[in-house]
């Protein structure tokens, strides 16, 4: 079974408690299992660094314009501290760009967003793209990847474990721990990977999951097969790691297309489907819950 979510169109609505709760409810009344939230915490101007365009697109940014100091970002963990009240959804980033963090405190938000939602997190992670962030962060860039590998391990550490005695190159951690912990012992951890070997191998050794930065399922097979292999190769069950798609929702599509490319994500072995109604043209938390509405009316996928 596919369950679907949505993306939280963290560009398009308003910073606003009231039209956030708005849209979460009305999502939820329509059916949905789970809302899948962006991250960024710093953007930047384009005016100022004009390299950044092509910065985003050699770092495996998407083809669409990147997003600058100009898109608001609500802050992913603070934002689900308040999900949690106002919403039974599940709960999922994707993906929070953990190499940028300090690893305790991130493994401290999680686990707070868990317990307050009563197990409702999965802690979606990856390396990100954006160098200039990285540098406004403090994070160095070029190790992202195997700081990544390490801070996955830490994060199960401090989530299971009443004292912490491994840290790594990175982050110190003899005799410390966090306290409450999370209701799932531990969060599951999925993990965003492209099309480079060695971040889908990432996902096959140490994810639980994983968000396929592609959003065609019909090109995906090879990479999930690299993903399955390196599983193996790591003593794990392949058939364990699920898939999260996304699919764009926007209410012109035709209703035949939405099944088909659902059909796809299915066959593929998608566990869960985001549908995204960012960047199709709309404004604000109303707009985006009337396309949705829409679209499950025309299509009931």
């Amino acid at each position: 079974m596919t369950r679907l979510g949505v993306v939280f169109p963290q560009v398009e609505i308003e910073a606003d408690p009231g039209a956030i709760r708005h849209y979460v409810e009305a999502v939820e009344e329509l059916g949905f299992d789970h809302l899948l939230v962006y991250d960024h915490v710093t953007g930047v101007d384009p005016a100022v660094h004009e390299e950044f365009a092509a910065l985003a697109r050699g770092a495996g940014a998407t083809s669409r314009k990147p997003y600058d100091v100009h898109d608001s970002f609500h802050e992913v963990m603070v934002l689900m501290g308040f999900l949690a009240a106002v919403t039974r959804m599940k709960l999922v980033t994707g993906v929070l760009v953990l190499p940028q963090r300090q690893t305790a405190l991130a493994a401290k938000q999680a686990a707070e967003v868990d317990l307050l939602s009563g197990g409702r997190l999965r802690l979606g992670v990856g390396v990100g793209w954006n160098e200039l962030e990285f540098r406004s962060m403090g994070r160095a860039f070029a190790t992202r990847g195997k700081r990544l590998d390490d801070q996955i391990e830490l994060l199960r550490r401090y989530w299971t474990e009443p004292t912490v005695r491994k840290g790594t190159a990175d982050d110190w951690a003899e005799g410390v721990g966090i306290l409450p912990r999370p209701v799932q012992q531990p969060i599951p951890v999925w993990i965003g990977a492209g099309p480079t070997r060695r971040a889908l191998e990432r996902v096959g050794r140490l994810g639980d999951g994983w968000l396929p930065v592609g959003d065609d399922p019909r090109q995906l097979g090879e990479q999930l097969e690299t993903i399955r292999h390196a599983a193996r190769a790591a003593g794990r069950n392949p058939d364990a790691i699920r898939i999260q798609g996304r699919m764009e929702a926007a209410a012109s599509r035709h209703p035949q297309r939405v099944r088909e490319e659902l059909g796809a994500w299915r066959a593929l072995g998608a566990t869960h489907v985001a549908l995204n109604t960012m960047r199709c043209g709309l404004q604000g938390a109303e707009a985006h819950v009337d396309a949705l509405r829409r679209l499950r009316e025309a299509a009931p996928v």
